[in-house]
């Protein structure tokens, strides 16, 4: 009955009644006042949050996640201190002086947390991320006996190894002397309060500087010898760092991603840290959760099954109702059905729908075209997969280069300089062996074939800054995207061609 009284959702249904909430119009959607006006992930689109949702978060989802990590992985219950890296998000106010901000704990929310951290409670007053990173790097690597990595997304990880790599010396000759660069641009009395826990110490000093002369490979056990776990999302578009820090600065430490969970609310945890995969058990006290087949993902309106009626191995996109006024919202997240604990579906995360390519109606998900992208890369010698987008045609104008739709691809990559156009072609080729749409189209000649370009090392770090910037996303919740859709980010990676 529920189905067939109220229609899917999507956000344009509720941006009004949001605005109204933020202005201080009471009783819309929810009868209490938000906790926060929650900015999603990437935009400026804002859901409200509550207690209530925040506790059912950190009850089914933190807790439970806490408890299966902590039988799998044992040697995490000693009082090691974790290197957590978290950003200060900045906080606005609507007019009714709701907060606005992103939807995730701070170190105000969870100021009885901090004792469990490397760094210093005040470090969380920088208001700047590179600021902010370089104190965490500072403070993780005077800690030897550091127990734990940490951060929200796998990207993050990787970009303080990447900064690590550029900035050891100075972090170094800073635990040297005991004290906080002298450059570093941060106020003058949350530098003082640094100083004052930070003591000279040559002998870590120099420790530290051995293991970096050594190199990178397998950087974090060296470092930091009892390292335990690294915490943090290494799936769906987190999927190609969490790779790199296994290969390279994390090797042969395990990865936990504990929780599955949007704006929106917690959708599932991960009951089983050993496994390589990452699957999670829908919470249904959470958020009420209903599944739109694959095959209907284009209908406005299509019908949707409930838990018990999904089936082991196909694909869904979730609609979700929760306690803070969501009634079957599309959520966008495409997830596969791998299996059931009890009667309740254990699923993985697939693939966004809005980051589809699609220049002639073919739907080219994230997911299979990353899957191309890697077995061309092992078909390029030398070549190591750093980052990559897409964009289709439509939006490059005259650069696009030819006349027939088609993906144009931006890759970092480390190891080469160069790609002969046979090696280009390659990517073409992996995706049309991997998607019989894609290839249906190409035999057509509806589609025209793939344009691969190398951009310069370091251009995704700048995107992703460049993305920052313009946008009210925090570094805490940011994901690349992707597909690009907006100009000004295609013209910023067009400008970081090298060939």
């Amino acid at each position: 009955m529920f189905q067939q009284r109220h229609p899917l959702t999507c956000y344009d249904h509720y941006s009004e009644f949001i605005r109204r909430v933020a202005r201080g119009e009471e009783n819309v959607l929810i009868a209490e006042r938000p906790s926060i006006l929650a900015v999603t992930s990437g935009s400026s689109s804002m859901l409200l949050s509550t207690r209530a949702t925040d506790t059912e978060f950190f009850m089914q989802g933190i807790a439970v996640g806490l408890h299966a990590m902590l039988n799998t992985f044992p040697e995490t219950q000693s009082l090691q201190k974790t290197a957590k890296l978290f950003y200060t998000p900045t906080w606005q106010q609507s007019e009714a002086g709701i907060p606005i901000g992103i939807n995730s704990s701070t170190h105000n929310i969870s100021r009885h947390m901090l004792n469990l951290y490397s760094t210093p409670a005040p470090a969380f007053q920088i208001p700047t991320e590179p600021e902010t990173l370089y104190i965490h790097l500072l403070f993780a690597l005077k800690d030897p006996t550091l127990g734990t990595l940490e951060a929200n997304f796998a990207s993050i990880i990787y970009y303080a190894f990447d900064v690590l790599r550029e900035r050891w010396q100075e972090l170094v000759e800073d635990i040297r002397q005991g004290r906080v660069n002298p450059q570093l641009g941060i106020a003058a009395d949350v530098r003082e309060k640094l100083d004052s826990v930070l003591r000279p110490d040559p002998w870590r000093a120099a420790e530290l500087g051995a293991q970096f002369e050594k190199g990178f490979q397998g950087i974090a056990r060296r470092l930091w010898p009892d390292l335990n776990l690294v915490i943090t999302v290494d799936s769906g578009s987190n999927s190609l760092y969490g790779d790199l820090l296994k290969g390279h600065c994390c090797q042969g430490l395990p990865f936990y991603s504990p929780v599955y969970a949007a704006t929106e609310g917690l959708i599932g945890v991960n009951l089983w840290p050993g496994s390589p995969e990452r699957h999670y058990l829908l919470c249904p006290r959470s958020m009420f959760c209903e599944f739109i087949p694959v095959g209907s993902l284009e209908e406005l309106q299509p019908q949707t099954l409930l838990m018990h009626q999904v089936k082991e191995g196909e694909c869904y996109e979730l609609a979700v109702s929760n306690a803070a006024g969501l009634c079957r919202y599309r959520i966008g997240d495409v997830v596969k059905v791998i299996g059931f604990h009890n009667q309740c579906p254990i699923v993985e995360f697939r693939y966004r729908h809005g980051q589809m390519l699609s220049v002639r109606g073919e739907k080219t998900s994230e997911e299979v075209f990353y899957q191309a992208l890697q077995r061309a890369v092992k078909l390029w010698p030398g070549a190591e997969l750093i980052d990559y987008c897409c964009v289709e045609s439509g939006l490059l104008g005259h650069f696009s280069g030819g006349s027939d739709p088609h993906y144009e691809v931006f890759v970092e990559l480390k190891g080469v300089r160069n790609l002969s156009e046979d090696q280009r072609y390659k990517l073409d080729r992996c995706l049309q062996e991997d998607s019989a749409v894609y290839k249906s189209f190409r035999l057509k000649g509806s589609i025209g074939p793939m344009r691969v370009q190398l951009v310069g090392g370091g251009a995704f770090r700048e995107l992703h800054s460049h993305m920052l910037a313009s946008s009210s996303s925090s570094p805490n919740t940011f994901k690349m995207h992707r597909v690009l859709r907006r100009n000004e980010f295609v013209q910023f990676i067009q400008g970081k061609i090298v060939s």
